[in-house]
């Protein structure tokens, strides 16, 4: 190792990110920046790319905003990354992303396979009227660095999309939780469709007739071969994270909808709801409380870090109206949600 810098981790544990992404958040730095000193802040050397060496989530959030300051132009900054990651680079992800037969199965194996790369965001494809939402789902602080990693992630999304596609691609909206920079024009330009700030989620819309489109080089059989491949990575992920967390994050991203029944995340989940139930005891956890402590982390979070109104936030937490909302809320943290978020507010 030169200059005795130690290398990165292989974290097996929750809250981790690959280091694929750093690398790639350095490659788009302004060319005076010293990219070797922003790696070796993450304990990573210059070198080849290891999709499987893992960051901490908020070191690497930390890291993103050091670059992006370090960059002078924040604004295109994450833009800029995301264009720049390319399937191949993705493992085992980024050919099963790139032979499955069309855009819509892509999408189903982010959503199915992402935990080989980040344990902190899930995906989700919520089918709709005329196309889908693919949701990044993302818990933790909204600093400046996860809003800068969540744009990237969505770039990144339509600039592999546009890699596979057999027809050009450009989701129809994109959607952003937190506010918008000074200008947007950048943002536009780069997904060349409207986009949203200040929004109740972090997604794409994807129109039907995109998410039928065929993959260049999809195969049915390769495709197959990879998933197999990447269900058996998941497989063991699965085992070194809290089996209560991935049942709270199947919970947290279904919430908009009232709250799950048990049977639901566990059919999501491909086993039996006894089985869920089983699990959970062992750990310690009941359904119920896992279901309330995910509505309250996610209220805590939009109440803190975003401006939706509390009737918004209500049925994002999934409560049938805003007085349920409130006495809920006010069971777990011994005040209203609008005592809550005067406080949260910075002097």
């Amino acid at each position: 190792m030169s200059g005795g810098r130690a290398a990165a981790p292989r974290l097996d544990r929750m809250d981790r990110i690959t280091s694929l992404f750093a690398r790639k958040v350095v490659a788009a730095v302004a060319a005076d920046v010293d990219e070797d000193a922003l790696l070796a802040s993450v304990g990573l050397e210059p070198g080849a790319v290891d999709p499987a060496v893992m960051l901490k989530d908020t070191d690497y959030y930390d890291f993103f905003e050091r670059a992006a300051v370090a960059d002078g132009n924040p604004r295109t900054f994450p833009l800029r990354v995301g264009a720049s990651m390319r399937c191949d680079e993705y493992g085992p992800f980024g050919l099963a992303w790139k032979s499955a037969p069309t855009l819509r199965d892509s999408f189903d194996r982010a959503e199915r396979y992402a935990l080989v790369l980040t344990s902190v965001a899930l995906y989700e494809v919520e089918e709709t009227r005329g196309g889908a939402f693919m949701h990044l789902h993302r818990e933790g602080r909204r600093t400046l660095g996860m809003r800068l990693s969540n744009e990237a992630t969505l770039a990144s999304i339509v600039a592999i999309s546009r890699q596979v596609a057999s027809e050009p691609f450009r989701p129809e909206a994109v959607y952003f939780k937190h506010a918008a920079p000074s200008s947007t024009e950048d943002h536009e330009a780069y997904f060349e469709s409207p986009v949203h700030f200040g929004s109740d989620k972090d997604a794409l819309f994807v129109s039907d007739g995109s998410l039928r489109t065929p993959n260049r080089l999809g195969d049915e059989s390769i495709a197959t071969f990879f998933d197999a491949h990447l269900s058996e990575e998941v497989d063991k992920l699965d085992d070194t994270i809290p089996f209560e967390r991935l049942v709270r994050d199947q919970i947290s991203t279904s919430l908009s909808g009232g709250a799950p029944a048990l049977s639901d995340v566990a059919r999501r989940m491909s086993m039996s709801a006894r089985t869920l139930q089983r699990r959970l005891s062992k750990e310690g956890h009941t359904y119920q409380a896992l279901v309330e402590e995910s509505r309250r982390r996610l209220a805590t979070q939009l109440l803190e870090h975003t401006d939706a109104s509390l009737a918004e936030i209500s049925f994002m937490t999934g409560f049938s109206d805003q007085s349920a909302f409130t006495r809920a809320f006010r069971r777990w943290a011994g005040q209203t949600p609008r005592s809550f978020r005067i406080r949260a507010q910075p002097d």
